[in-house]
């Protein structure tokens, strides 16, 4: 009996000790947390780049919580799209950009040839600020006196500084028959330019045989309708016999890239280099050659080139300079030098991302850069334009006409 006593209170006293050592350590437990990291078992806050994705939500519910409209609070596809936009913006290439479902669809109207708007391609130059590369022949721009090279300061009176391409085109763009108000700059003195807006049909190419014997080629985008128009100018060509080619790629904007090769096929031998693309990976740099049919590589060409020419204009002209022995007359062109994929997501948007740098056959890099001339011209004064209504194509023709 009085070993089971014993027992007993030797039972009491360690299930005593055990509780307090329990309390104790719950105790402080619970007064000083710890996380304890478990190897092999993802954190779903983290990303598999070790993106601490906590901040992310914690600011999502302070707006949520906070923020004193509660409709835009709660409205989470402008949240999302804003998040979307805001990480698309920190990379700081004026050519990555986000486009909602119909940002997207405006994008898609432009570059299929028909939309509302005033009709100028606008980019964002060196120093950061938005300006025109090019006004479309016969466009409420155009008409109005827009340049290429003009620095856009306000839209309707309010300023440009910050706004992304899309941020200004959307603002820009309108139902035919509205009007937009431009502050431009151009040599230091500010215009105030009203423009009413009207549908926008994108001419694509022009042809005329000057002199009988010189085949004048106007080529104003780089867009669907390219290169089955050149083909039709170039079969022209072919049968006319020309002995000479002027091509005119002033104001022309770019396009597709896809257009530029096929286009420079016309010139350049199947397998020849038109351009190169350097990717952030260098094993995927590439080289676009031609695919013929190279129907007028033994033509005689001159490229007339100005600081509206961009994009796939430079690419051509550059291709055709190192490859074809093309001389370039005008002035030093835009210098956007840069691929972009368009890539679209589940809901329609797309972003619009910067994959690679186009570089000339022979390694020039042409973005930030452009094409210098051969021939380096003088914009015409308003006298000089009353007499000669193109005195640049004329000095093109005069070059042309010494390879003779």
């Amino acid at each position: 009996m009085k070993k089971l006593g014993l027992s007993i209170l030797a039972v009491i006293a360690c299930v005593a000790i055990i509780g307090g050592v329990y309390w104790a350590g719950y105790t402080k437990g619970t007064q000083e947390t710890k996380h304890i990291v478990v190897e092999g078992v993802a954190d779903p806050q983290v990303s598999k780049d070790g993106i601490d994705f906590k901040p992310f939500w914690e600011a999502l519910e302070v707006i949520k919580e906070r923020f004193v409209s509660r409709d835009k609070a709660y409205d989470n596809q402008a949240l999302l799209y804003g998040a979307i936009g805001g990480m698309v913006d920190a990379l700081g290439d004026p050519n990555t950009n986000f486009l909602t479902p119909s940002d997207a669809n405006e994008f898609t109207e432009e570059i299929s040839g028909e939309f509302s708007g005033i009709g100028a391609e606008i980019g964002i130059n060196e120093n950061e600020q938005l300006v025109v590369i090019a006004p479309l022949k016969d466009t409420p721009a155009y008409r109005a006196g827009v340049q290429a090279g003009d620095r856009i300061l306000e839209i309707d009176n309010e300023s440009t500084a910050g706004l992304t391409v899309e941020q200004a085109v959307e603002r820009i763009r309108g139902e035919r028959g509205t009007q937009v108000i431009l502050l431009l700059l151009r040599d230091n003195m500010e215009i105030k330019t009203p423009i009413t807006r009207d549908i926008i049909e994108l001419p694509t190419l022009e042809y005329e045989m000057l002199d009988g014997k010189i085949a004048y080629i106007r080529l104003y985008n780089f867009y669907e309708k390219a290169p089955t128009q050149f083909r039709q100018a170039a079969i022209q060509t072919v049968g006319r016999r020309a002995q000479g080619i002027v091509l005119d790629l002033r104001n022309n904007p770019g396009g597709y890239l896809e257009a530029a090769t096929y286009i420079g096929g016309w010139f350049i031998e199947r397998g020849g280099v038109i351009v190169r693309e350097e990717f952030q990976d260098e094993s995927e740099n590439k080289k676009l050659t031609s695919r013929g049919p190279a129907a007028l590589k033994d033509v005689p060409i001159v490229i007339l080139l100005n600081k509206g020419s961009a994009s796939a204009s430079e690419i051509l002209a550059g291709a055709l300079r190192e490859q074809n022995n093309a001389t370039i007359v005008g002035e030093k062109s835009f210098g956007k030098g840069t691929v972009q994929e368009l890539v679209p997501l589940l809901d329609d948007s797309i972003i619009k991302v910067t994959i690679a740098h186009w570089v000339t056959p022979k390694g020039t890099t042409i973005d930030k850069n452009g094409i210098e001339p051969d021939i380096a011209l003088e914009q015409p004064t308003e006298e000089e334009l009353q007499n000669n209504p193109d005195p640049w194509l004329d000095r093109a023709l005069e070059e042309l006409k010494k390879k003779l």
